[in-house]
């Protein structure tokens, strides 16, 4: 036995991305007295501004955004009690397609043997129990997201760890009533494209094929307040708008693929730690 504490590693492209996707699990597992690690490996500069003004247009300042984001990213960690932060700071990419996923120093650019050398030695310095990122297409295709995924996989083949390695998904049937709730909101939202639907079903698995189950109702008023904490972004999160209760109703079941383990946990589990406590 070690006096080492459980650890859990969570992987996120840009500040906020810890919220939606493992903000319940950080809040959750942090409560159980687990030690959590919040990797944030792009400084958020492709966000929106003061105003709400938009990445390209008169007025944003990638440097200025970044620097708020980083506030905030900071005081959604307090409200989630992360235990330690580290930020690797590239330059964000922004959305697929955008002249900014080939600037210098942008994330997406980054060769990936460079950015997993360096979460290769955070990972030997936390030594993760468990780690948490995104998968092969970064859940929805973000450049970001998707350099997350490989920076983690090529880091772990950098260690001696074996680590509990899971990537974040949505059962397709939380997807559904995701589009329903948005119908029920906006009785004038139009009938989807077939292509939009397509691309749609793309995005998360069935039911039957997610691993990993975890109930975080009990902490889904933490998770909205840490996505509220990212206010600059608010025009972008439609969570907000919802309320607590309804957010806790939709969101408290934090959902993933186990795709690593040497416990041999019988899946599915409900429990990231399955197998270690």
């Amino acid at each position: 036995m070690t006096d080492r504490p459980l650890t859990l590693m969570t992987v996120h492209a840009h500040p906020d991305d810890e919220a939606t996707g493992t903000g319940g699990v950080l809040a959750r597992y942090a409560a159980e007295g687990i030690r959590t690690v919040l990797v944030t490996c792009t400084d958020g500069g492709c966000g929106d501004g003061p105003g709400g003004v938009k990445p390209g247009d008169p007025g944003h300042d990638p440097a200025a955004v970044a620097a708020l984001r980083s506030q905030e990213l900071k005081a959604s960690c307090d409200v989630l009690r992360v235990s330690d932060l580290e930020t690797l700071d590239y330059a964000d990419s922004g959305m697929i397609g955008w002249p900014s996923n080939d600037a210098p120093g942008s994330f997406w650019r980054t060769p990936v043997e460079e950015g997993a050398a360096r979460l290769a030695e955070l990972m030997r310095h936390y030594r993760p129990d468990v780690v948490v990122t995104y998968d092969e297409n970064g859940f929805y295709g973000h450049p970001d997201h998707i350099q997350a995924h490989r920076i983690t996989m090529a880091a772990l083949e950098m260690t001696e760890l074996t680590p509990k390695v899971y990537w974040t998904t949505m059962p397709h049937s939380a997807m559904r009533r995701f589009e329903e709730m948005m119908r029920e909101s906006q009785e004038d939202m139009p009938e989807p494209d077939p292509a939009e639907v397509a691309e749609m079903e793309k995005i998360g698995l069935p039911d039957e094929e997610i691993t990993t189950w975890v109930d975080t109702t009990a902490y889904s008023g933490q998770k909205f307040d840490a996505l509220a904490a990212h206010a600059s972004q608010g025009e972008n999160i439609f969570f907000l708008r919802m309320g607590k209760e309804r957010f806790g109703e939709l969101m408290g079941m934090e959902t993933f693929v186990r795709v690593k383990d040497a416990t041999g946990a019988a899946v599915p589990e409900k429990d990231l730690f399955a197998g270690l406590r």
